[in-house]
């Protein structure tokens, strides 16, 4: 009997890019189960609620051919390890954009493979078209009113759209 091969990849996902999915489409090739795990990282000031950004995962992925893998959306806030663990995973998924990502990624591994040596860190390099697109930066065009779409989906564009409209309406905080 061979074992299924967990993985999980795990992100703020606020929200979602086409970066992200291509990620995904990739790392389904490399397990036979991918939790795509959204984090809380209340620190990082999110746009969009945990349970928002589980809903608009789910809704990405709902458009992913699987190709045998199965794929489910969990929210965490706890160590990234120990979420790996609790979900059965031996493998944990990193997207790479650029040099200025390896740094920070190849400590975060390190300190992982400390905490648990039998959970590997992969580490897959954003496709060419997708290396400069970063949440932040798609929240700040978004913002100020530019395109988005070609850096996210349409549902994901839409809903942007929506938040600013909304956030305009409220005024300054």
């Amino acid at each position: 009997m061979v074992a299924s091969r967990i993985g999980v990849y795990p992100g703020t996902f606020d929200p979602i890019t086409n970066g992200h999915f291509d990620i995904i489409q990739r790392a389904v090739r490399m397990v036979d189960h991918l939790i795509v795990g959204v984090a809380s990282n209340a620190g990082k000031g999110p746009l969009y609620s945990t349970a928002e950004r589980v809903a608009l995962v789910a809704g990405e992925l709902a458009t992913l051919s699987q190709q045998g893998c199965s794929v489910e959306v969990r929210p965490f806030d706890q160590l990234l390890m120990k979420f790996a663990v609790d979900c059965g995973a031996s493998v944990i998924i990193r997207g790479l954009r650029a040099v200025s990502d390896f740094e920070y990624e190849f400590q975060m591994a390190g300190m992982n493979a400390r905490l648990n040596p039998a959970v590997d860190t992969v580490f897959l390099m954003a496709s060419d078209r997708h290396q400069f697109i970063s949440s932040r930066f798609v929240k700040e065009i978004g913002r100020l009113g530019g395109d988005i779409s070609q850096f996210v989906s349409p549902r994901v564009a839409a809903s942007l759209a929506a938040r600013f409209e909304a956030e305009r309406k409220a005024g300054p905080t």
